[in-house]
């Protein structure tokens, strides 16, 4: 079979065959293992594939239809070998080769999490293919530090690259090592706090702006625990006050009309019971951000 085969049917929609047919592919990656609090995240991507195929799928706020427009789900990328789980060196180097392949057909590469190391592989992937390419980053934390328990592929790096290499704008931070301000690139950080107490449309607007000019190739990486836990509780490490579903939500629609989103993941998802809110939440998400990335023309209407 071949690696770009669609091997699940996005959201119960028969996608088609080859990935040379599709506008986006979705790739699983069930890694758990640098986290650090909570376990779960290796759960992630089979409790979203679960929820999403439980969603109504037309979009209210858009009219539009993105699941009738060609998404893959692809194999998993294998996380351990005879038993063993690979290091964060290995499955980073795994997802750069997967999602290398994916943009050599044009396609919309799309990590499901797993938790935030797996990021790495995929943005190096992306910013090697697209020159200027810029990061968004949404997360509670700033995922910066150069190295942590021996490795720089921890989830606690999962942006120290980034911040090396690329414009990097960081979301809903609030949490963070003395150590890993040194990173930080100047106004690029929008702290939580700062989201609550400034209006949503000004703080938005700087964000996106900040990314660069109009058209700017973009890739995004949301850890869930950006959420406030009273909306999305089940990730590795909570963080109280968090930012809301519509300001996740108004900030990457905005910068998906500004820019040009190249590719992104959500990560962090760790359900700890069946039929997860969490994993709804997370899929909600996932198809909303297709749809904002995508931007299918609603459908013609129909009198029933």
């Amino acid at each position: 079979m071949s690696r770009l085969e669609s091997v699940r049917d996005y959201a119960g929609e028969p996608a088609g065959e080859q990935a040379e047919t599709f506008r986006a592919a979705v790739l699983p990656v069930p890694y758990d293992g640098t986290s650090t609090w909570g376990k779960g995240a290796d759960r992630g991507p089979d409790a979203l594939f679960e929820a999403l195929e439980n969603m109504e799928l037309h979009d209210i706020e858009t009219g539009a239809e993105v699941h009738r427009e060609g998404i893959a789900i692809l194999e998993s990328v294998p996380v351990e070998v005879n038993g063993q789980i690979l290091s964060p060196e290995q499955v980073r180097d795994a997802v750069h080769a997967r999602v290398e392949e994916i943009l050599d057909l044009g396609t919309l590469p799309v990590l499901v999490g797993g938790e935030h190391s797996v990021s790495i592989g995929a943005i190096q992937a992306c910013a090697r293919a697209e020159e200027g390419m810029a990061v968004l980053h949404i997360d509670a934390h700033s995922d910066l530090r150069s190295e942590f328990h021996g490795s720089a592929c921890n989830h606690a790096c999962a942006l120290h690259w980034a911040s090396q290499h690329l414009r990097l704008v960081q979301v809903g931070i609030r949490s963070s090592e003395a150590e890993e301000r040194a990173f930080e690139q100047e106004g690029n950080v929008f702290h939580a706090s700062r989201c609550h107490h400034t209006a949503d449309a000004e703080w938005i607007e700087e964000a996106v702006n900040r990314l660069g000019h109009a058209g700017t190739p973009l890739y995004i990486t949301v850890d869930l625990d950006a959420f406030d836990p009273a909306y999305l509780p089940e990730t590795g490490t909570p963080e109280p006050g968090g930012l809301d579903w519509y300001q996740v939500t108004g900030l990457i629609r905005a910068a998906a009309e500004q820019h040009r989103v190249v590719g992104f993941d959500v990560v962090e998802l760790a359900p700890r019971m069946e039929r997860s809110p969490s994993a709804f939440t997370a899929a909600k998400l996932l198809h909303k951000m297709l749809t904002y990335i995508l931007k299918p023309q609603p459908p013609l209407h129909q009198d029933h």
